[in-house]
């Protein structure tokens, strides 16, 4: 058995093999975030595709917390329901149901990629006919846009605060009420609990800004509200950014990812999703195959964590490896995925004498 295909024990979670998909935004709801069929045929495709985890888009927390007005969510009853039928199927096929629970702070009320992304003000509404609203930041004055104007926005209050934590405590019991076996928690690419972490976008003076303790205190206050209802069986991951790639001037860099890291262990958190950037358009990202695997290689050899690599993986062989050479614990895929739902099943091909076996039976005639 090649290591990519060696299954991962996380607390009584058996993963059948070291192949996630990264959570993809797809843009796809209407202004309820309801999931659509879109949703069922994306992720179900995947885990027919022989992922041992299938993990869905960033799903907002709140209304509020959504990148775009289509964006999937998890903030009612109807909202759980509605994924259920998606994550009997994914289980269904063997892999594991997954969770990307996200809040998107000063980064929402935007319109979708192919429509320009740029902010919606609250009294405007996006080319489909949804409307804006206003946004919430740790530091307004510390927005840096990658384009457009200025969104309308304001400084997270205490109530705000305690609504976020709470927000991601309900959307947590109603994500394991819809069948998710994995909350992940996210906390990278420039999104709220990541402005928060950094100081380039946290310039606040009360405890939730500053030193390391209280930068990082709102993440570890969320992730101990989620971890509070998530049965203690099952897995709780976080996603971070492991840098921003802003070398020139004080900001969230490897070695503060590694101390959280060790923080969010000691808070029940089983593995460290390990990306970067996201935060300021004048991060300066190396791009390229494996470009973020060492900044996940360091959390792992520096935190008692568990890791997850992510970024300009494409190929078996190469997934293979960064498992067989103890660099990370599991290997997260986005793009390819895109490209090829079956990436998995092709994986199994390559490396293993068996792999007819771990094709569908429906489909094994194509590939005996």
């Amino acid at each position: 058995m090649s290591d990519l295909f060696s299954p991962l024990s996380l607390r009584d979670c058996e993963i059948p093999n070291r192949i996630a998909v990264s959570p993809m935004c797809q843009y796809s709801c209407d202004p309820d975030g309801l999931p659509t069929e879109w949703h069922r045929v994306h992720l179900g495709s995947r885990a027919v595709g022989g992922a041992g985890i299938v993990m869905t888009e960033a799903t907002a927390v709140s209304p509020e917390g959504r990148i775009t007005p289509h964006d999937l969510g998890i903030w009612s009853d109807e909202h759980a329901e509605a994924l259920r039928p998606i994550t009997e199927f994914v289980r269904e096929q063997g892999s594991v149901p997954a969770i990307q629970l996200a809040h998107a702070g000063h980064k929402a009320s935007k319109t979708r990629p192919w429509d320009g992304n740029v902010p919606i003000a609250p009294d405007e509404i996006d080319p489909d006919g949804a409307d804006g609203w206003e946004v919430l930041s740790p530091s307004p004055d510390a927005y840096p846009p990658f384009s457009g104007d200025r969104p309308a926005m304001r400084k997270a209050t205490q109530d705000d605060i305690e609504g976020v934590i709470e927000a991601y405590r309900d959307a947590a019991e109603r994500s394991l009420e819809a069948g998710f076996e994995i909350a992940e928690v996210h906390a990278a690419h420039g999104y709220l609990l990541h402005e928060f972490l950094s100081p380039v976008t946290n310039r606040r003076e009360d405890d939730y800004g500053g030193s390391f303790e209280d930068r990082t205190r709102l993440l570890r206050e969320v992730v101990r509200a989620v971890r509070d209802v998530w049965p203690e069986g099952k897995p709780v991951f976080v996603r971070i950014s492991g840098t921003d790639w802003l070398e020139d001037r004080d900001s969230w860099d490897v070695d503060q990812s590694v101390r959280l890291a060790d923080d969010l262990a000691e808070l029940g958190v089983d593995l460290i999703d390990v990306s970067s950037g996201g935060l300021h358009p004048e991060q300066d990202a190396p791009g390229g195959p494996n470009f973020q695997v060492p900044l996940a290689e360091a959390v792992r050899q520096g935190s008692d964590a568990a890791v997850g690599a992510v970024g300009g993986i494409t190929e078996p062989e190469q997934a293979d490896a960064l498992v067989r050479n103890d660099r990370t614990d599991l290997v997260l895929v986005g793009r390819e995925f895109l490209r090829d739902p079956y990436f998995g099943l092709r994986a199994a091909e390559d490396l293993e004498t068996d792999a007819p076996e771990e094709w569908p039976i429906q489909y094994r005639r194509a590939v005996r």
